[in-house]
């Protein structure tokens, strides 16, 4: 497929991975198609691991140059979406080591909007929202990631053991205290798990 192939071609109708293939061979119009697919959740994701919205941003950054340099290193074994967020979760917890711990910037961190989000819709469930949010921040690191990585991303419990590199076992028993731990801080928020 060439350049002018992809630019009169709708975004979606390309695959991740034939634009990962379109990146291996200096495609620029791929990197940038693939970017813009990609980079809102990348970003939320290395948010909730290094909690400051700059440094999220340095590594969507590096995540989408890592892509670049080793597109032709992918093989497929997994979705593009799964192989960058293990790029960024690697580029992340790297970042997060380098710096002192800071607290999480919550507007920040939550906040982010996600262009396919109505603003109706997001005005609507902001209360709850906000509340919802305060459950996610007080649960473990392990424990929120987890519950990211399904519930945000999207992912299959063979993609986050790809993902963060565990036993399958152990994703299972994460996901089952997080969810444990998660419908308990909503019941002391007080809110109703039907309208979630």
């Amino acid at each position: 497929m060439t350049a002018q192939t992809l630019t009169s071609t709708p975004r979606r109708a390309i695959s991740d991975e034939a634009l990962i293939r379109q990146i291996a061979a200096g495609h620029k119009l791929a990197m940038r198609a693939l970017f813009a697919r990609h980079q809102v959740k990348v970003y939320r994701f290395a948010l909730r691991i290094v909690r400051d919205a700059t440094l999220a941003e340095d590594v969507v950054s590096e995540t989408f140059i890592d892509a670049w340099q080793h597109a032709g290193r992918f093989e497929g074994r997994s979705s593009v979406s799964t192989w960058l967020l293990g790029i960024a979760r690697h580029k992340a917890l790297t970042a997060a080591n380098r710096r002192p711990t800071e607290s999480l910037d919550s507007d920040a961190a939550q906040n982010v909007v996600d262009p396919a989000a109505s603003p109706e819709a997001e005005v609507g469930e902001r209360d709850r929202g906000t509340a919802i949010r305060r459950c996610l921040q007080a649960l473990s690191p392990e424990h929120a990631e987890i519950i990211d990585l399904v519930y945000y991303q999207g992912k299959s419990i063979k993609e986050i053991v790809e993902i963060l590199d565990i036993p399958e076992n152990t994703v299972k028993s994460r996901m089952f205290y997080a969810r444990k731990r998660l419908a308990a801080l909503v019941v002391a928020e007080g809110i109703d798990r039907a309208a979630a």
